[in-house]
């Protein structure tokens, strides 16, 4: 963070409580628009009328990107749970106190000597919260590990967390959502199925195999720390195929139920693990054991501290920040988000907590001119239905971050209205698909139940850009019909 930065949040966290502070202002519904924006005005007034929106909560702020000039506002101080329209500001804090070089380290170590291809110590993976550490990177450890003569290790495999802390549920998650990708424990030490980096979950595939059998099940990677429940049948081809995959919460048990037709390719769902520390202790376990790597008989898996004598064998870095910003926002990864704020926590703070990191947000939010007030947040996803913002506010961010020097890492994380390639168009590829917003809306969703966002920048037909919030709540149906008509609206203009 700049110096003068840090200067200013001395001065003013003085007269903050917390980051969970939330002060209610008064709603009102005040339209303001310069008269060259009175069609526009108009239009968007016309939009608001449609009974999805008045059934709603809701607060839109449309202004200017080139000078922050509010053109259109419609209850912009009404505080809205934004759904993960808040990891708008997670990245732009992440960015700003990390840097876009930032990395990831995971390293392998020990303080043993290896004595005829035998490791006389403990081998140690330690994590430092990298979510995008794959199976095929722990292979390439193993890989090393065997190249440098170890063939056997006598001690334990140990499992080094405590770059974080212990909790590994952000507040506001719910039971439902826990068993799934979305809702993934948070660990220093954890791996991810594949290169979306789901950190702490597992791809859960079954397909139909034998009629009247039950389906063929594999878990990707390979790993012993889900059971599986198989309760699925293989049936007759023209059958519904009613498969389901889900985890039991607070259990390792993965319940698989339902009918898998021949001739259809089952179901696949990415299922969080309960500790993820454990399973990425177990895959690298995998990983040696490949390599020709064995264990002691009295040899035990653990989790514990690294000996700050003991000697790095192997490591890694991972992707630098202003790359993982693309899965990050595209995808909207909520897992990546909580990382980075217990990263942020502890880079700033020496504490890998939400705590930490939540308070290190809120004095990005202070550094820049935002009225945290404004702002209550619990977890940096946007999960949390805790969680609320106005869309002045937000609109705010996303005019300020625009003279940030990391901008253009910032601006290209967010999603492309209609690009048909996933990790461009993100969560709006099969939205906006049509001229003129098409292409020239870039922005970011958000979503839960009876809750639907969309904060970013549209591009006009005039060739200026436009930053819109909208933010809706208490819906009693979805209102993305009527927030897409908003932002096509605006390209338009």
């Amino acid at each position: 963070m700049r110096s003068w930065r840090k200067l200013l949040v001395s001065v003013l966290s003085i007269v903050m409580i917390s980051s969970s502070v939330f002060i209610s202002t008064s709603e009102y519904n005040s339209v303001e628009a310069a008269t060259s924006y009175s069609s526009l005005k108009s239009k968007i007034n016309s939009i608001m009328a449609d009974s999805r929106m008045k059934n709603a909560s809701t607060s839109v702020t449309v202004r200017k990107a080139s000078t922050g000039e509010v053109v259109y506002e419609y209850y912009a101080d009404k505080a809205v749970t934004p759904a993960s329209t808040m990891k708008l500001l997670t990245g732009a804090a992440a960015l700003e106190t990390l840097g876009e070089n930032y990395r990831f380290t995971t390293t392998v170590l020990s303080e043993g000597k290896v004595e005829k291809g035998i490791l006389k110590g403990n081998l140690y993976l330690r994590g430092q919260g990298d979510p995008t550490l794959l199976k095929n990177h722990l292979d390439s450890f193993a890989a090393s590990l065997a190249k440098n003569g170890i063939k056997k290790v006598n001690g334990n495999l140990v499992g080094d967390d405590t770059w974080y802390d212990k909790v590994r549920l952000s507040a506001g998650i719910l039971a439902e959502d826990e068993p799934y990708y979305y809702a993934a424990p948070i660990s220093a030490l954890t791996l991810s199925p594949n290169e979306d980096y789901d950190a702490g979950s597992v791809i859960v595939t079954a397909r139909p195999s034998k009629n009247g059998s039950s389906t063929s099940v594999t878990l990707t990677p390979a790993t012993s720390v889900l059971q599986v429940v198989n309760n699925s049948k293989t049936v007759p081809k023209g059958y519904k195929n009613t498969l389901k995959i889900t985890r039991k919460v607070g259990t390792k048990k993965v319940i698989i139920s339902g009918n898998a037709p021949l001739g259809t390719s089952g179901v696949k769902e990415w299922i969080s693990v309960t500790d993820p520390t454990a399973y990425a202790l177990d895959v690298f376990k995998k990983s040696l054991a490949e390599k020709g790597i064995t264990f002691s008989p009295g040899s035990k898996v653990v989790r514990g501290k690294t000996p700050e004598n003991a000697k790095a064998l192997t490591s890694r870095k991972s992707m630098y920040l202003k790359n993982l910003m693309i899965p990050f926002m595209k995808l909207s990864n909520n897992t990546h988000a909580e990382v980075l704020a217990k990263e942020m926590g502890k880079v700033v703070h020496n504490e890998g907590s939400w705590k930490a990191g939540l308070l290190v947000m809120q004095d990005y939010a202070l550094s820049i001119g935002l009225d945290v007030t404004k702002w209550k947040f619990e977890d940096a996803s946007g999960m949390s239905y805790s969680n609320k913002v106005t869309s002045r506010e937000l609109s705010e961010l996303l005019y300020l971050v625009g003279s940030e020097p990391w901008y253009k890492y910032y601006i290209k994380s967010l999603p492309i209205a209609g690009s048909p390639d996933r990790l461009v168009g993100g969560t709006l590829k099969n939205r906006l698909k049509a001229a003129p917003a098409k292409g020239n809306v870039t922005a970011k969703t958000g979503s839960l139940n009876n809750i639907k966002s969309l904060a970013g920048y549209a591009k006009t037909k005039s060739g200026e850009t436009l930053i819109f919030t909208v933010l809706t709540e208490k819906n009693r149906s979805s209102t993305i019909p009527v927030i897409d008509r908003i932002a096509t609206t605006i390209a338009n203009n």
